[in-house]
């Protein structure tokens, strides 16, 4: 093996087109990283997740196993760089409010008939092209606080867990500045990456959670993560909102967000966006308030 190359864990799982929601599910609140869905002739569906840490994808393994005895699951190592150009194969713009998420190689190429705020992405292992719907939630959010009035140019920004820095980029569309925190290196590195693709100037990326923000306050706090960590973390976050009381939290199922909601009781009623699933009280939901 090459030591001078970057390798990843790969986690392959393939299950029946029935139980694909709970699979997609279970991928969903265990990583932060993105991951492939391929539908297979068999009429089987296949989900292939990266990952820089394998005990990571150990644990995600048990986890499908256990809720579904009959999915098959396989392990391996994939370099780093060709990991980019997987993501080429099926990277497709994604059109969400004001904004149209873009790969780099089809920057140019894209008609923006719309005039939609475009975010280059170059796609990597963090999580966070647009595609996911947790992404579009946030997006979605982002976009209906701007056109009441509530999120604006000048104001500062928290974007806790910002994988790609996608979400940190949309805010930057309308005039805002601020940080971007992630408690993964990768994600780091290709959020600031992003970010110079995207020509932002104002939005800090740093290795860290919520305590490297604890002595700031924000106008607009974004956490598109899952939803154990935002109940652990509900107080800090609230604590670092501050009077504008714009708050945008995604990343976890119907299912969680009784206890998220009471969580963050203090912040009055929430708003929702929510985007189904196949399985019962399986819709991923983004929890907005302002």
């Amino acid at each position: 093996m090459n030591t001078e190359e970057k390798y990843l864990e790969r986690l392959e799982i393939l299950v029946e087109e029935e139980d694909f929601a709970l699979a997609e599910a279970l991928v969903g609140q265990s990583m932060s990283y993105g991951w492939e869905e391929e539908s297979l002739a068999t009429g089987q569906i296949k989900l292939t997740v990266h990952c820089e840490d394998g005990e990571i994808l150990d644990t995600l393994a048990g986890q499908v196993k256990d809720f579904l005895p009959e999915a098959v699951c396989s392990r391996s190592k994939i370099v780093q760089a060709d990991w980019t150009n997987a993501w080429k194969e099926y990277f497709t713009p994604i059109e969400v409010g004001d904004f149209v998420i873009l790969p780099p190689w089809l920057a140019e190429s894209y008609e923006n008939t719309k005039n939609l705020h475009t975010i280059i992405i170059e796609p990597k292992s963090a999580f966070g092209t647009g595609h996911h719907a947790s992404t579009v939630l946030c997006l979605k959010a982002i976009t209906t606080l701007y056109h009441e009035g509530k999120i604006k140019a000048g104001q500062r920004f928290l974007d806790l867990g910002t994988g790609t820095g996608i979400l940190g980029i949309a805010c930057t569309k309308y005039g805002l500045t601020g940080n971007g925190l992630d408690i993964e290196s990768l994600a780091v590195d290709n959020a600031r990456e992003n970010c110079a693709l995207n020509k932002v100037q104002g939005f800090d990326i740093e290795l860290g959670s919520i305590e490297k923000a604890k002595s700031q306050q924000y106008d607009v706090v974004i956490a598109n993560i899952l939803a154990k960590p935002l109940r652990e973390m509900a107080e800090d976050i609230m604590a670092v909102t501050n009077d504008n009381m714009v708050l945008i939290l995604s990343g976890f199922l119907g299912i969680q967000v009784d206890d998220l909601e009471k969580a963050y009781a203090k912040m009055g009623k929430a708003r929702q966006f929510r985007q189904e699933t196949d399985m019962k009280d399986g819709e991923w939901i983004s929890l907005y308030w302002g």
